[in-house]
């Protein structure tokens, strides 16, 4: 039998936090991952169950619905992706196929993104020298797909109005994380 440790998205076994100046970037690891995209014919089905599953909310185009514990942001026409705890939702991509059945593929995509935390007051600096999105204008809930350091990412509008949390190719986390920690101290 293999003994092998969990590591996160930076090759940690625990996350890393870095505080430069007034913004704090947080390595998230716990969060369970999965996108749905809803199959031809069975679109609004997919809606439907999608709905049903956020208490009778929808992701818009370039909105999140934010909500304990699945949350859900939209990602393309009838796709969306959906995120849970890790830890009470380890299977979660098996429990929308349960739930969608036939209406939607879904995918696993845990592993497939690292996503860090960037809260405080500068917050809104540091996303400004990132990606060209108004972050200033997003409210939260928001949810915008960009680029960063050339790769593609999303940025989603917390609560409170001073965090953002960026996904990002899990593949390129050190070097996303190495042009966030740059724009913090740019700003700093």
């Amino acid at each position: 039998m293999h003994s092998l440790t969990p590591i996160t998205a930076l090759g940690g076994q625990t996350v890393r936090v870095d505080t430069i100046g007034n913004a704090e970037l947080r390595e998230s690891d716990g969060l369970a991952l999965a996108s749905v995209h809803g199959r031809l014919g069975h679109e609004a089905a997919c809606r439907a169950h999608l709905s049903d599953l956020l208490d009778g909310r929808l992701p818009a185009v370039g909105k999140a619905v934010l909500r304990d514990p699945e949350a859900a942001f939209w990602t393309g026409p009838d796709q969306w992706m959906v995120g849970a705890p890790f830890a009470s939702h380890e299977d979660l991509a098996s429990q929308l196929k349960s739930r969608f059945g036939d209406t939607a593929s879904i995918t696993e995509q845990t592993d497939a993104w690292a996503c860090f935390d960037l809260q405080g007051s500068a917050m809104e600096q540091v996303v400004e020298l990132l990606c060209p999105i108004n972050v200033r204008q997003m409210t939260t809930g928001d949810a915008q797909r960009t680029s960063i350091h050339h790769l593609g990412c999303f940025v989603l509008r917390r609560d409170p109005s001073d965090w953002v949390r960026i996904l990002g190719p899990r593949a390129s986390a050190g070097s996303l994380h190495h042009a966030i920690v740059t724009a913090m101290r740019s700003v700093a």
